[in-house]
């Protein structure tokens, strides 16, 4: 039996009550008239570039393709915006086959506990992955032994619409299924989603390469490496409702979030909330998807662009 989120939101709940007064929160500003917890107007937008040449799934991203992706900017507080304790980018590259995403996370002392899959990551100094389709999100989690966590979430309101009700795979009463409503947001202005905390995205890879030593802080490290490969194909189930075009076609946008937790604070007085986004939300809760960066696809090869960058700076 894969384990349940319940631990997750219990523990949220407990770090959303304990951030600090004292901090100013961009979220104060937010608009009356947009219900959620961080401006609109805020959150990332990236382009991501086709590659021609299918990377290694093997963490490293030593890659021409990925040293020519563009990087995220520096992770953030998921809360107030404030630059994360230790430096956290990621990139975003596709063929017609995949949708490939690399993470570089920096941490002087690199630590994992739990091998066994579907355990509960989120426990360990993980990175995360989630995309949104129209009416469901699928959620990805990584610690540095490679170990992962999957759930998939549909709205609550829009599973018969949508045409959930009919995938067998989605069915009420299959096994790992839980009524899920978000952690530090809440209402939702969607409601109640169903959990499939038994769901496994078809076709996924997903590797790790730590540059130090796991689990031995007698030393220090640089930091560890993630490198995902999400095929289109496992992906229908996001793009169904709104029929949107598996690979996406140019100029296509979708919502991806991206993200890392740790089991540690910076000290006192920063009010690290534990969480570092690329596109923070202003509460601690992941699972918002109006919040998540806007991901726009380019059908441009990211060497070519790269190398006529190069070429008008010389």
């Amino acid at each position: 039996m894969r384990r349940s989120k319940w631990f997750l939101m219990s523990v949220m709940v407990f770090v959303t009550a304990h951030v600090p007064t004292n901090r100013t929160m961009a979220a104060d500003s937010v608009e009356k008239s947009w219900p959620f917890t961080w401006p609109e107007a805020e959150i990332k937008h990236y382009t991501a570039y086709r590659v021609s040449e299918v990377p290694t799934i093997d963490g490293r991203l030593d890659e021409q393709a990925w040293r020519a992706a563009p990087k995220s900017p520096r992770f953030v507080d998921m809360v107030d915006g404030t630059p994360g304790l230790h430096d956290t980018r990621a990139a975003v590259l596709w063929d017609d086959t995949n949708l490939y995403v690399a993470f570089w996370l920096e941490e002087p002392f690199i630590e994992a506990t739990l091998t066994e899959r579907d355990s509960p990551i989120y426990q360990n100094n993980d990175a995360e992955i989630f995309i949104a389709g129209q009416d469901a999100y699928y959620e990805f989690e990584i610690n540095a032994y490679g170990t992962i966590y999957e759930v998939f979430f549909i709205w609550e309101q829009e599973y018969d619409a949508a045409g959930y009700d009919d995938l067998p795979e989605f069915k009420r009463e299959v096994e790992g299924v839980q009524p899920f409503d978000g952690v530090g947001f809440r209402p939702h202005p969607r409601g109640l989603r169903i959990g499939y905390f038994n769901w496994d995205f078809p076709g996924l890879k997903s590797a790790v390469h730590i540059d130090g030593t796991l689990n031995d802080n007698s030393d220090r490290d640089r930091g560890w490496t993630v490198e995902v490969a999400l095929p289109w194909a496992g992906m229908k189930p996001l793009a169904m409702p709104d029929g949107r075009p598996l690979p996406p076609k140019a100029g296509d946008t979708w919502r991806m979030d991206f993200s890392r937790f740790n089991q540690y604070r910076e000290a006192a007085p920063n009010g690290d909330s534990g969480g570092w986004f690329w596109s923070s939300h202003g509460v601690v809760d992941s699972h918002v998807p109006e919040l998540y960066p806007f991901v726009h696809f380019s059908t441009r090869d990211v060497v070519e662009i790269r190398e006529m960058e190069e070429d008008a700076k010389n």
